[in-house]
């Protein structure tokens, strides 16, 4: 049995200038060759995506689909490991996010989509906010702002004694499918700030591509440093468990033409 996971599960279940040259819209632009400025960068995020700084971000924890080989798509079991499937990522509100889900492959999710884990500083600037908070939503705490109290210890409810810090009972799909654990995408609707993502505090950590995970889950958001500085740096990429999600960052000018002008088009999705 790994520490990692043994450690986590007790947490969870038991402890409830440089100078500048030219400034344009946000942007610092160099002037090129022969003196005539640099056009502007492109400044837009599709619809599912918030402008932090000059990244984009996805405003709510992602989801998956999986891509099936003729190219249709059919809704992912947020409930169970993508490994070995092909999956992309989607950023949609009141949906039950994916966790279950290992860096490696939160990786691939978003470059499916034409995006990229967020880094580490992008995701912290987006869940703090202009203002630069503690949390999304201001300095101080306010319980169930966030999903981050009150919620149930699903472990201890289906297991006992060793059992519950065992590696395959952390996977058990049963898990986030208890009452009152994971909630629905930007369903606790203060949990945000004037950039407009959700969740980034509570409802399940998230992957940044250094592999630490990020904001706590709905046990805790306390216990590894507080609200959008919550980090933990205990897991190999390949792990995951019930309380591992991610969200995507893009630079503006990596997303297709379509997403920035069509946001939410391309093939439809179906259920299984």
């Amino acid at each position: 049995m790994r520490r990692s996971a043994v450690f986590h599960g007790r947490l969870r279940d038991a402890s409830l200038a440089l100078p500048v040259l030219a400034v344009m819209v946000g942007l610092v632009h160099a002037q090129p060759a022969g003196g005539t400025p640099a056009p502007p960068l492109p400044h837009h995020c599709p619809a599912d995506m918030a402008l932090v700084g000059d990244v984009c971000v996805d405003r709510y924890e992602a989801s998956l689909v999986e891509v099936m080989p003729n190219g249709n798509e059919v809704t992912w079991s947020p409930y169970y490991s993508p490994h070995g499937h092909r999956v992309r990522a989607l950023s949609k509100p009141g949906v039950t996010p994916q966790g279950y889900i290992s860096m490696q492959e939160a990786k691939k999710a978003c470059e499916a989509s034409h995006k990229r884990l967020c880094r580490a500083s992008e995701w912290r600037a987006a869940c703090r906010g202009p203002n630069k908070t503690q949390y999304p939503y201001g300095q101080t705490y306010v319980p169930s702002a966030c999903t981050d109290s009150g919620r149930t210890a699903p472990l201890s409810k289906l297991y006992a004694g060793k059992a519950m810090f065992e590696n395959k009972s952390m996977i058990d799909p049963r898990l986030n499918q208890l009452p009152n654990t994971v909630a629905a995408t930007g369903s606790a609707s203060a949990c945000t700030n004037a950039y407009g993502a959700f969740d980034m505090v509570g409802n399940l950590h998230e992957w940044t591509d250094d592999g630490t995970l990020h904001g706590g889950f709905y046990l805790d958001t306390k216990n590894l440093h507080e609200g959008c500085d919550y980090v933990t740096t205990a897991h190999a990429p390949i792990y995951y468990d019930y309380a591992t999600g991610f969200r995507c960052c893009a630079d503006p000018t990596d997303l297709p033409e379509q997403a920035k002008t069509k946001p939410g088009s391309g093939k439809k999705v179906a259920k299984r």
